[in-house]
């Protein structure tokens, strides 16, 4: 269970605050494109078309397919420059979720949330995972994408502890922490071994959380 993790294990090699390491706009791409392709035929199955899609730790692209029109996609991440530049978004919020997992987003809300490569910074996950479910409408699909790259100076000491594989239980217990989703669905989605991988995990907002944090002992 991942609160029963050790102390060290949602450590980082730098500890300040990630409004200091993301305060400079990073136009990149973690994945290959074949990879990054798959997340966007993922998103083509699971995300509702029309739906309002929120988009967790938000950057300049949200790799949503490009002929599907959602009736609002809400990025959420550090760097205002690089969301102001990915035109999949129609409007974005600057928050830090390691400092303060609680969204400045209303009740059920959207249809569904994606993070796309990026649990593996996060330090208060389960909150996080809490907090997302209050965010989603019932039934709302959370979709969690991740892979083998990261900036390992931020990423917390357990993920890069973990082989690939063994990422996949780190997260279920992530949502089962959260203890407002369905049983997790898993996929592997790499396009093959030439290319980055691409493992998903998912599930449906099954019970509606009630002030998640302070379950979790948070004022």
């Amino acid at each position: 269970m991942a609160e029963k993790l050790p102390d060290w294990a949602f450590q980082k090699a730098d500890d300040n605050p990630d409004t200091i390491f993301y305060s400079e706009p990073r136009l990149v791409v973690h994945l290959d494109e074949p990879s990054l392709n798959a997340i966007t035929q993922l998103y083509r199955e699971l995300l509702p078309d029309g739906g309002a899609i929120l988009d967790l730790m938000s950057s300049w692209k949200s790799h949503l397919p490009d002929e599907i029109k959602y009736s609002k996609v809400c990025g959420l991440g550090l760097n205002a420059e690089e969301m102001r530049a990915n035109d999949r978004l129609d409007e974005f919020v600057v928050h830090d979720v390691n400092a303060l997992p609680r969204l400045p987003l209303p009740d059920e809300s959207y249809d569904a949330a994606v993070m796309a490569v990026s649990a593996q910074y996060l330090t208060r996950p389960a909150e996080l995972f809490a907090e997302v479910g209050r965010a989603l409408k019932s039934q709302g699909a959370f979709i969690v994408t991740y892979s083998h790259r990261n900036f390992p100076t931020k990423a917390v000491y357990i993920w890069q502890s973990l082989d690939l594989a063994r990422r996949r239980p780190l997260i279920e217990a992530y949502f089962q922490e959260a203890g407002c989703f369905d049983d997790t669905t898993f996929a592997d989605r790499s396009p093959d071994e030439s290319h980055d991988p691409v493992h998903a995990i998912w599930a449906l907002r099954s019970a509606r959380p009630t002030d998640p944090l302070n379950r979790f002992g948070e004022p």
